[in-house]
């Protein structure tokens, strides 16, 4: 049974994120979103929602459809707030009394220990953070779930941890995840839609299963573009002899020919589209000063710490140098 269909939709900012995209979200559906950076995830989700009117296209939802959407930070309103608190006062005022078990009972299945649920946002890290957003949502009962990058500053042990509650979620409850993590998205979910600016396919596949069966739909397409431009620069070369033997011969039917053969080509380079390439909104590009030195960067004994002040590690003493790859777990 669909609760969300889309038809058609479209949002274009300075230019289309993404187009003529037709999608049914329903029962047992996880669906997992992927695109690069700054091209539409999250405006996808906020068009669930809602919050964002589409450029073109149609949404319908169900009756009195409840959508709980976990955005990416928390509200700086809420940051004064304790864990526990937060996630009372997403509850509607008629059951603030008579539904607080509820709350616990979220708490205990993220396994967010008693200490922690009295800490106020700003003094959590960005992983607890995480965790209390989706507990403030899941808490109001929806009937459909968003998550907007739920993997961001969650350590290893505490992806694992949100992929078996994930899991473990009634079915009849969809959940939508815009993701980078590839392997969050293979733990969690059974349908893929690559989103992209002209056409974005869905498959009824996790992401890396998905992806291998989008990379041969889009090695055919590179294929038949480069047919169908070979066809046309054979037609223009046909063309363009006819022509040369037209003007000599001053003959009307080359002519003709050649106008047919040039139209011919001129309608396969109009249709031919080239494989989807995918780039990122934005980029970051590292200049070279032409410094010498070997040693870039030294971290004496660094303390670093959560915000309210509780010693997290010390680095003791560490050099970065040219040519370093380091990798933070």
């Amino acid at each position: 049974m669909a609760l969300i269909s889309l038809k058609s939709l479209g949002v274009t900012m300075s230019a289309p994120l993404f187009s003529n995209l037709d999608l049914s979200i329903g029962t047992g559906d996880r669906l997992g979103i992927v695109a690069a950076n700054g091209r539409g995830k999250s405006t996808l989700l906020k068009c669930l929602t809602g919050e964002v009117e589409p450029t073109a296209g149609d949404i319908t939802r169900t009756r009195g459809l409840r959508v709980g959407y976990v955005e990416q930070a928390v509200p700086a309103a809420l940051a004064e707030h304790g864990f526990q608190q937060m996630v009372a006062d997403a509850l509607p005022a008629e059951q603030a009394e008579s539904e607080q078990w509820r709350v616990d009972v979220v708490l205990d299945s993220l396994d967010v220990p008693q200490p922690m649920r009295e800490r106020p946002m700003r003094a959590l890290s960005g992983g607890w953070q995480r965790l209390a957003l989706i507990a403030r949502v899941w808490v109001t009962d929806p009937d459909v779930l968003l998550l907007d990058e739920p993997t961001n500053h969650l350590d290893l042990a505490k992806i694992s941890q949100l992929e078996t509650w994930l899991n473990a979620l009634p079915r009849e409850v969809p959940v939508v995840i815009a993701s980078h993590d590839r392997a969050f998205l293979d733990a969690t979910t059974n349908r893929t839609l690559f989103l992209r600016p002209e056409q974005s396919p869905v498959f009824s596949l996790p992401y890396s299963r998905a992806r291998d069966a989008l990379s041969e739909v889009d090695a055919s397409t590179e294929r038949k573009f480069q047919r169908d431009m070979k066809m046309a620069h054979r037609l223009r070369r046909q063309a363009a002899k006819l022509n040369n033997i037209g003007i000599n011969s001053g003959s009307d039917l080359l002519t003709v020919k050649t106008k047919q053969l040039n139209q011919r080509a001129q309608r396969l380079e109009e249709v031919a589209a080239p494989a989807h390439r995918e780039k990122s909104a934005g980029a970051i590009k590292l200049a070279n000063r032409g410094t010498h030195a070997k040693v870039l960067i030294t971290l004496d004994d660094v303390a670093v710490e959560t915000p309210d002040g509780t010693l997290l590690f010390r680095t003791v003493k560490r050099h970065i140098c040219q040519g370093d790859r380091i990798v933070l777990l």
